[in-house]
C-alpha cells in the first residue's frame, strides 16, 4: 500500500509511505531476534519512552544484519526511486507497558528514508508505529511480523511506537530501524 501526497506536504513532509507485507521469512526474523538480542539495554525515561534498545554498527558485511541492511536497502530504493545506504540502525524491542513518544523523537532537516523491519514474534493488536506530520497522525504501521515499512522523513515527519498493552502478556514487538541516506555521487 502506497500513499500519495499530491499538494505542497511533499516539500515538508514524507513522500513515500509504504507497507511491504510478508517480506522477511519467520526463520530469518527469528535468527536477527536471537543474534541481536544480547546486547539490548532498557530505556526508561518516563516522559519520553520505556523500551529495550541496541544501536547497530553500520558496516557489517556477511552476516545475519548485512543481509537485513540489504533488504531494507532494496526495499527503501524501491519505493522511492533513491540510490540509498544505511546511515544509522537500531533494534527496538516492546513488552507489554512499553511505548515510545512522538514528542522526543529527531527531525531531520534532509530527507532520509526510515525503513523498519519488523521482526516480532506474533501481531500484537495495538502495538502500532505512528508517523505524524506536524503533529497529525497520516501513517499507522500495524504490528505485523514480517513487514517492512517505508517512510521518507522531512523535516515535519516524525513518529512514536504505540503503548504495548499489559493486556497481552508475553507480547514482544521487535523492530530493526533502519535510516537511509542518498549515496553521494
Amino acid at each position: 500500500m502506497v500513499l500519495p501526497v499530491t499538494t505542497l506536504e511533499h516539500l515538508f513532509g514524507a513522500r513515500a509511505a509504504a507497507i511491504e507485507p510478508d517480506v522477511i521469512a519467520p526463520t530469518l526474523a527469528a535468527e536477527l531476534r536471537r543474534s541481536l538480542a544480547g546486547g539490548l539495554t532498557r530505556y526508561a525515561l518516563l516522559d519520553r519512552g520505556s523500551y529495550e534498545v541496541t544501536t547497530l554498527p553500520v558496516k557489517s558485511t556477511g552476516d545475519l544484519l548485512s543481509i537485513a541492511f540489504d533488504l531494507a536497502v532494496r526495499v527503501g530504493a524501491a519505493q522511492t526511486g533513491r540510490t540509498l545506504r544505511v546511515d544509522e540502525a537500531r533494534l527496538l524491542r516492546l513488552v507489554p507497558g512499553d511505548y515510545l513518544l512522538a514528542h522526543h523523537d529527531r527531525l531531520h532537516d534532509d530527507a532520509p528514508v526510515e525503513v523498519t523491519l519488523d521482526l516480532s514474534p506474533a501481531p500484537v493488536p495495538g502495538a502500532e508505529i505512528h508517523y505524524r506530520r506536524r503533529g497529525q497522525v497520516f501513517f499507522r504501521v500495524p504490528c505485523a511480523p514480517g513487514s517492512v515499512v517505508v517512510v521518507e522523513r522531512g523535516p515535519t515527519v516524525t513518529c512514536n511506537h504505540a503503548y504495548v498493552s499489559r493486556l497481552h502478556p508475553g507480547a514482544e514487538v521487535v523492530r530493526l530501524v533502519t535510516l537511509l541516506r542518498d549515496v553521494e555521487k
